[in-house]
């Protein structure tokens, strides 16, 4: 073949692979086309080598809680088989008392809030096989005394106690009213801010139970209309303190089932603060319980006597700006603890003695500890993950709990999670990349290596090999001002150098947060990919504020959310406006709750740069968002005036000059529509043009039925418009 002919045909070969391109649909992505399989509700057991999956089996439509084998993968037992149930509906969820011979099964959840849902509950015995429903109404929170004589759950605002022998049940609580008090359950900000739902907790001997109470007398009231199909509209009201107003008045309490009483512990030192974690001890009479100040820069974790209630402080942790609560308190045999910390810049772990005197920093070094797995008491070995590969990347560790023999564990580049078995002897790695979907395999813990492969998804990526997609490549975006940030790029697969495209920016970027991260394809990423078949390239930037970078790059925004992230993503935009490819007049923004918040503020101080933004479910006001999450950030508008208002995108609406989408639904309880109303009607008297989407009886998600579908094709339609 000579030269000219061997040109034309790679010219026509390559011509073909474009434009045999396979165009993705809304339909498909909103149809879940796209979902990747799992191993749904995997829960490592504690007392034998194995773990659990729940599984579905399409021909029978029935649900299976089936028990396998770390070492071998293999099938040992099915705990449950819902066909052998007749008329019994779904398994929601399942958990396990402590000697793993009893399921508690949930199944008719009704979702309350973000975390929190009631639900009929059933009783299944392993060994012989029968099931029974606990009540003839729903609960919450059910859990098992560590014993396995008992259930304590919530209903109504109260704590009831369950015993299972006799089926009688015990009231702990009496004083429990909606919207005034609640007990042992946390309110609606605690929830969403602090992420629980149970505030309560048993002790080891399964003789005392320690909970929070909630007076929510003094909170405001918000209120939503909920339309439904009724020929008139439902109010539902709830508590929701405001930044700046009354939060609920919290309290700790001990419950001793033995002798029926409770004991209302003394914090009378502590004014106007929080109680974000109580857990007991492995001394079954010492409770601990984290109490932080409202600004959320001091706080201290206290130990409290289970009879004499006394408290003492073991440890107490001072920011400059703010300090975050995580779960990765962890207690040792004797009485010693695992920590977390951003107190040397990064988040880290540590060891404390019983009395909180630090006995080493377990891990150090410029990058963040992400999460902690568990510690092998038998040989002093922790396994936790990590960024220290990368801030985009996740790996599993392991480490002694000196801080000595630090050993990466995972070998491939992306993001590793990891499942241990109950003897830390195996992990159930679930790896992904922007090119990998999720891959389920079995790892030795000693060495990380690969045993086996449990789960792929390679009927996904066969699927996918149609659509030709383009890859999402990662960068390191530097902006005029030296800014140095994280950045993802989805080029259309027929790229061509010598044109101009339109760019698309997506981003979030609110206070630890992270997009640019190397993990499998979501939604989202599928709508981008669609997007770039028509022609646009999608940029995503992680701007200061956002996480696993230190502290220090987090917390800059401390006192001005909107001010430096707004700036950067501005800043970013107009780098990228400057590549010969780029066409800099159609460069578009989009962002979701505080992402809208973040596309909001960019249109309009950006008025310059961003010819067109969609604004979903944003925060337009700092004053109207919860005091939690606000004021940790920001402390309270009576203190900080300035930054609440001169960052707020509804302070600045007089400066729209391009294409503005802005959407809402009426029934968001998180981010209400309040923020769009009240940004709307700055709009209409400064006289701009706009467009707006509300949708009726959607939360903060806004999905249900088609609805995601019909939004998705209202934006990508907006962009292609005004784009």
């Amino acid at each position: 073949m000579n030269h000219f002919k061997k040109a034309l045909f790679l010219f026509l070969i390559s011509t073909v692979s474009v434009f045999a391109q396979q165009k993705i649909t809304l339909e498909e992505i909103w149809g879940g086309a796209f979902r990747t399989q799992g191993m749904d509700e995997l829960q490592s057991m504690k007392n034998t080598n194995q773990y659990t999956v729940l599984n579905f089996d399409r021909a029978s439509r029935s649900m299976q809680i089936d028990l396998y084998d770390f070492a071998t993968l293999k099938k040992v037992d099915t705990f449950i088989d819902t066909k052998n149930f007749p008329n019994f509906p779904s398994i929601d969820s399942y958990t396990f008392n402590k000697s793993e011979d009893l399921i508690l099964i949930a199944t008719e959840s009704d979702q309350i809030f973000r975390h929190s849902f009631v639900a009929n509950y059933y009783l299944y015995d392993i060994k012989s096989k029968k099931m029974a429903q606990l009540f003839d109404f729903k609960v919450q929170e059910p859990t098992f005394s560590p014993d396995g004589k008992k259930i304590a759950f919530a209903r109504d605002n109260n704590l009831f106690i369950y015993t299972i022998a006799s089926q009688a049940i015990e009231q702990i609580t009496s004083d429990g009213v909606k919207n005034k008090i609640i007990n042992g359950i946390t309110d609606w900000v605690y929830e969403e801010e602090f992420a629980f739902v149970k505030a309560f907790d048993w002790n080891a001997a399964s003789d005392k139970i320690g909970y929070i109470r909630f007076d929510e007398t003094d909170v405001p009231e918000f209120s939503m209309d909920v339309y439904s199909q009724g020929l008139y509209p439902v109010q539902q009201l709830f508590k929701y303190p405001k930044a700046g107003e009354k939060n609920a008045k919290v309290s700790l309490h001990i419950y001793d089932v033995t002798s029926k009483k409770a004991t209302k512990i003394d914090l009378d030192k502590y004014t106007d603060f929080y109680i974000p974690r109580i857990k007991w001890t492995n001394n079954s009479n010492e409770l601990s319980a984290q109490i932080i100040n409202r600004h959320q820069n001091n706080l201290d974790l206290l130990f409290v006597n289970g009879t004499s209630g006394t408290t003492k402080v073991v440890l107490n942790e001072k920011d400059k700006a703010y300090i975050d609560v995580t779960d990765n308190l962890t207690f040792l045999a004797d009485n010693s603890f695992i920590w977390s910390s951003e107190k040397d810049g990064y988040n880290h772990l540590y060891h404390y003695d019983k009395s909180g005197k630090q006995i080493s920093q377990i891990t150090k070094g410029n990058w963040e500890v992400t999460n902690y797995y568990g510690l092998n008491e038998a040989n002093k070995t922790i396994y936790y993950q990590s960024v220290e590969n990368g801030s985009i990347n996740r790996d599993v560790y392991s480490i002694d709990l000196n801080g000595k023999n630090k050993k990466r564990l995972s070998s491939k580049t992306g993001t590793n999670a990891a499942t241990f078995s109950p003897n830390y002897a195996f992990y159930i790695n679930t790896f992904s990349d922007a090119k990998t979907p999720p891959i389920y395999s079995l790892n030795e813990a000693k060495s990380g290596k690969e045993m086996q492969i449990i789960r792929e998804n390679s009927a996904l990526s066969k699927r996918l090999e149609k659509f030709n997609l383009p890859s999402k490549e990662f960068l390191e975006l530097q902006t005029e001002k030296g800014q140095k940030l994280n950045a993802w790029m989805i080029k259309p697969k027929d790229f061509d150098a010598s044109k101009k495209y339109p760019v698309f920016m997506y981003q979030y970027s609110g206070p630890g947060s992270q997009e640019v991260a190397n993990n499998w394809l979501d939604t989202n990423d599928m709508w981008f990919m669609m997007l770039s078949q028509q022609g646009y390239i999608v940029v995503c930037v992680d701007g200061r504020g956002t996480g696993y970078k230190g502290a220090e790059f987090k917390k800059v925004t401390y006192k001005e959310l909107g001010k430096f992230e707004v700036e950067d993503q501005i800043d970013a935009a107009k780098t990228i406006g400057k590549y010969s490819y780029v066409d800099a007049s159609r460069i578009g923004i989009f962002g979701w709750s505080y992402g809208g918040f973040m596309s909001s503020n960019c249109i309009l101080k950006g008025n310059d740069v961003f010819k067109t933004a969609i604004a979903v479910a944003p925060v337009t006001n700092w004053r109207f968002y919860d005091s939690v999450y606000t004021e940790r950030y920001m402390q309270t508008p009576q203190e900080n005036a300035s930054g609440y208002d001169e960052n707020s995108p509804i302070n600045h609406v007089d400066k729209l000059k391009g294409n503005y989408l802005l959407v809402h639904g009426t029934a968001d309880d998180n981010v209400h529509v309040q923020n769009t109303m009240l940004m709307i009607e700055a709009l209409v008297q400064a006289n701009k043009q706009f467009e707006s989407a509300i949708y009726p009886d959607k939360n903060h998600g806004i999905y249900g039925g088609k609805t995601r579908l019909q939004l998705y094709t209202k934006m990508t339609n907006f962009i292609k418009e005004k784009l």
